[in-house]
């Protein structure tokens, strides 16, 4: 048992030809007086290491000891589904759905829903190879490496953390878990990245931007957004805020000339995103608004001073100017005085 597992490539099926049954083996000299005898030989290819807390398991019945053998010898990424099993063997879906739902109690068998975007979730299996020991798991390709439990919540890909899900929940035989759509096969020298199977509180949004964009729903059906991706599109709304747009303002330019309620919107974290990226404002101006109105300053304006001649208020940097009426009537009168003279 010392030697590296090696899953199968293909499930092993026997050979369709009829074969001469094995020649009867002989009986060891130092054989037991009762009980079965093994007739040992070592396999170099098309093999599955099985331990044997699964093949000797005390509370699993001998269908989910069967199930849960052929299902580890699968490659990663076969269907193990209820309808899949009840072709490949004789049991009914009964049967089958039965054995699922005592491989999952046993923690060798783990679902979790993963969310697609969209308002779409797809359900990911994932089969361990020993539940109740530390082991080091990852999904064929994966990238990061570090031991962590095996009964932990494993994760379907590298560097992506899924949000937490309710544990599987028993259901009707007829309907055990048909919306299991693909197996990871979790291996010894392979590495989970887990988080905790218990769900956060849900907290409605407070912050205006949050509550903004939770509200795009309303104005129109096709941009629900998710949580995680409420908080992705944060700093771009916190931007148009600070920019002096208000909310009203964002909403009308987020909503504005939508496609037809026909035409569906695959994608409305990144059709928001892209209004707000290529929509944003320019910041508003820190100098005050200079009007066509402004004159000069009061200082350097002429003050109102009372004519002499007619006592009328005129404006002149001189304190014995006459207006303009007056200064025509004294001009006359000089012109006059010179004639006279002459």
């Amino acid at each position: 048992m010392a030697d590296p597992q090696s899953n199968a490539a293909l499930p092993a099926h026997p050979s369709p030809e009829r074969q001469s049954p094995p020649p009867t083996p002989e009986l060891p000299p130092d054989a037991p007086r009762a009980g079965v005898l093994h007739v040992r030989h070592r396999h170099t290819e098309r093999y599955t290491v099985v331990g044997n807390h699964l093949a000797q398991h005390p509370r699993l019945s001998a269908t989910a000891i069967g199930i849960g053998v052929y299902i580890q010898s699968l490659p990663d990424g076969a269907s193990v589904t209820i309808k899949a099993l009840t072709l490949r063997f004789p049991e009914g879906e009964v049967t089958i759905g039965r054995a699922l739902r005592e491989l999952e109690e046993a923690g060798y068998l783990v679902r979790r829903r993963v969310p697609l975007g969209g308002g779409r979730i797809a359900t990911r299996t994932f089969f361990l190879d020993h539940p109740g020991a530390v082991v080091r798991a990852s999904v064929r390709g994966g990238g990061s490496r570090a031991a962590v439990p095996a009964m932990a919540v494993a994760m379907a890909g590298p560097e992506r953390e899924l949000p937490p899900a309710p544990g599987p929940v028993a259901a009707p035989a007829a309907a055990v878990e048909e919306a299991v759509e693909e197996t990871v096969g979790v291996s010894a020298p392979t590495l989970v990245r887990t988080r905790s199977a218990a769900p956060k509180p849900v907290t409605a949004p407070t912050a205006p931007a949050v509550d903004l964009l939770a509200r795009l729903r309303l104005a129109d059906t096709r941009l629900l957004l998710s949580e995680r991706e409420v908080q992705r599109l944060l700093p771009a709304v916190e931007t148009w805020l600070a920019r002096g747009a208000t909310p009203d303002q964002i909403t009308r330019t987020l909503t504005a000339g939508l496609p037809s309620e026909a035409v569906p919107i695959r994608h409305p974290a990144s059709f928001v995103e892209y209004r707000l990226t290529t929509l944003l404002p320019p910041p508003l101006p820190t100098a005050p608004l200079r009007t066509a109105t402004a004159t000069a300053p009061a200082a350097q304006r002429a003050p109102l001073v009372t004519c002499d001649g007619c006592e009328r208020a005129i404006r002149t940097h001189d304190p014995r100017a006459l207006c303009r009426e007056c200064r025509e009537r004294h001009d006359r009168r000089k012109a006059k005085a010179g004639h006279s003279a002459a």
